[in-house]
């Protein structure tokens, strides 16, 4: 009786099969539905090319079945085939235009994905109107609306914008992104995905690639080699400014501590190292990607989805402090920060100056590139779009400025068939940052002419900070950004040698163009060598010490500490500007000035002595305000070593 039942049941279901379709689909075909069927398996499956033919052929069956059009949409939007998911979306609404509130909000972002920012602004609007129930979608329909209308409006009002392709030195038939520069521009560091047949795929292998700038242009770029690369993908990387290092991003390693995570490797004049770590607290259990290191190596800005965000994906930064340690990352903030996301960070190398990419600020749709101002307070201004056509509907990241402010390097898609490749273009007036020079040294023995490995600092004379700090490489040549506008104190000292003192006026003498380069020779401690104090500065007819002369003075203190066994003689030197007797009497308080804050220090007054010059033994002529700069000096003689 059972099975009778069981019978009787299946062939009432199979009578009224059709009838129940064609209640729940806008068809009556079973031939549609069974197509319409197997092409929604395979959707869900991933097979998307199997599902594509079934839904075309449900379509080709009934043009009027709405379900295989809007299927057929959705499907083309999440593989980002846009252009092709509006068509869809249009088909179903043509069908049926109130079957779906939704379906609206899904054409007007991939209308929006495309650029058609008019059809875009009318379907959100139109989403709008018809009041969604779903809040996250009314407010990602209110900000698509906002963006349509300034993309429109932008469109109206584009910024200059040339990219010029850096050419087959550089780019391939393979993809090319993440440019990195040294502030001096003689080497571009970038990421490459060797793309199999030339074909992108998700196996492909990204390395490192290195090329270095001749009189004759780009050299051709090299593998940077192992162990920087490996067999695991390597890439979002970061350049010091003097180009003996790099931070970048590593994912799925054995030693991460996230799914992403940022390391650093050195180069030693001939090779990168094996990348390390950085460890807590830079990196977390989260996602830690996308480093930008600052001109001085002390400040580290990274995207992450860390807790004590805005949203998704956010901006941080962490401090070097003395002993080389980084400090517990600090948010960006709301100014900066969004719901949305914010990526690919860029410091430039005036410490100011943040270019980076969101999809959460007014934009032209996806990521636009933004730059923002750090206050002296260390909060941010409010971020500016970099403009159309510079931002366009598509993801613009991995934006760099070269030291001039006036040069960016990015990636983009101009030839389906290359790729990605890597171009740069003139920034234009109102995006540019401060420009930079910077002091490229090589430091030697004075006798011997050795090249000499030392530690070298310099500071602001103005704010007695400390803006750079280092070690030269082991050919005695180390570089320094130094941001334009203000003046600098040059210290390089080495165990064993009187230290070296000097300064630089780059308010508007020296550029990115023409960058202040110098020979810093260091002379060995014996009796008889003398030393200038160039940083030590009196008030004006004065003995008074200057408060910008006490870092450098703390620098002679050391000296002494480190070799109790000397003596030394402070000699004090004035231009040719008054009387002969008033310049010996103010050459020799200033000395002296020099000797009490010595002994002050604890220094012992029997290894001190001082003595005033006068105008005798000028080294420049008193003719021209420079050489009498120059005459107005402050030397340090050892009259005895008692070894």
């Amino acid at each position: 009786m059972k099975i009778r039942k069981l019978i009787l049941i299946l062939f009432i279901f199979l009578i009224y099969y059709p009838f129940i379709l064609a209640q729940k689909f806008h068809t009556s075909s079973s031939r549609a539905i069974n197509a319409y069927s197997q092409g929604k398996r395979d959707y869900e499956f991933l097979y998307f090319e199997s599902a594509e033919s079934y839904l075309k052929e449900a379509i080709k069956i009934d043009k009027n079945f709405y379900e295989a059009h809007a299927l057929l949409g959705e499907m083309f939007y999440k593989l980002r085939r846009f252009n092709d998911a509006a068509i869809y979306y249009q088909n179903a609404i043509k069908i049926d235009s109130l079957y779906n509130k939704y379906i609206f909000f899904e054409l007007a972002m991939a209308e929006q994905n495309t650029g058609q920012y008019e059809k875009a602004l009318i379907h959100y609007r139109a989403y709008i109107d018809l009041n969604p129930e779903n809040e996250k979608n009314r407010n990602t329909a209110l900000k698509g609306i906002d963006d349509c209308i300034f993309a429109l409006e932008s469109m109206k009002n584009p910024v200059p914008f040339n990219p010029v392709n850096l050419g087959d030195s550089i780019n391939s038939i393979h993809d090319e992104y993440w440019p990195s520069i040294t502030v001096d521009g003689h080497l571009l560091l970038f990421t490459r995905q060797e793309r199999s047949g030339g074909r992108p795929n998700i196996n492909n292998q990204e390395d490192f690639f290195i090329s270095r700038l001749t009189d004759k242009g780009w050299l051709r770029a090299i593998n940077a080699g192992a162990p920087l690369n490996t067999p695991q993908n390597e890439g979002a990387q970061s350049v010091t400014s003097d180009g003996t290092g790099m931070y970048f991003t590593a994912c799925n390693r054995p030693d991460g501590l996230g799914r992403c995570d940022i390391y650093y490797s050195s180069f030693d004049g001939k090779r990168w190292s094996k990348g390390i770590n950085l460890g807590a607290p830079v990196n977390s259990r989260y996602w830690e990607a996308q480093p930008s290191i600052s001109s001085n190596g002390m400040m580290l800005f990274f995207s992450s989805n860390r807790p004590g965000g805005s949203g998704g994906m956010d901006l941080w930064f962490s401090l070097k402090n003395a002993e080389g340690k980084w400090s517990n990352p600090r948010n960006l903030g709301e100014v900066i920060n969004t719901p949305g996301d914010e990526m690919s960070p860029f410091i430039h190398f005036d410490g100011k100056t943040l270019y980076f990419s969101s999809n959460g600020h007014r934009g032209m749709g996806g990521y636009d590139l933004f730059y923002s101002r750090m206050n002296d307070d260390t909060t941010w201004t409010t971020p500016v779009n970099l403009g159309y056509p510079i931002n366009t509907f598509n993801d613009e990241m991995g934006l760099i400025i070269d030291a001039t402010g006036t040069k960016a390097y990015f990636s983009t898609i101009r030839d389906e068939k290359r790729g990605k490749d890597i171009y740069y273009f003139d920034l234009h007036q109102d995006a540019r940052p401060n420009p930079v020079s910077y002091f490229k040294g090589k430091v030697m023995d004075k006798e011997t002419g050795r090249l000499l490995s030392a530690d070298y600092e310099l500071v602001n004379l103005k704010t007695g900070n400390i803006v750079a700090s280092g070690q030269s490489g082991t050919d005695g040549n180390f570089l320094v950004c130094l941001p334009a506008g203000a003046n600098y104190g040059l210290n390089v000292n080495k165990t064993g040698y009187l230290f070296y003192s000097d300064n630089f006026m780059l308010e508007g003498i020296h550029t990115a163009t023409e960058p202040y380069i110098k020979q810093v020779f260091l002379t060995p401690i014996k009796t008889g060598e003398s030393i200038l104090l160039a940083n030590v500065f009196y008030e004006f007819d004065s003995w008074e010490l200057k408060t910008e002369s006490i870092i450098e003075l703390k620098k002679l203190y050391k000296l002494l500490i480190d070799n109790p066994s000397i003596c030394i003689e402070i000699g004090g030197y004035t231009d040719s500007i008054g009387t002969d007797a008033y310049n010996q009497i103010l050459s020799e308080k200033r000395a002296k000035s020099v000797v009490n804050f010595l002994t002050q220090m604890g220094i012992s007054a029997d290894r001190l002595s001082y003595k005033g010059y006068g105008a005798s033994f000028p080294v420049a002529d008193n003719l021209t305000s420079e050489g009498r700069r120059l005459n107005r000096r402050t030397e340090v003689r050892i009259t005895r070593d008692n070894k």
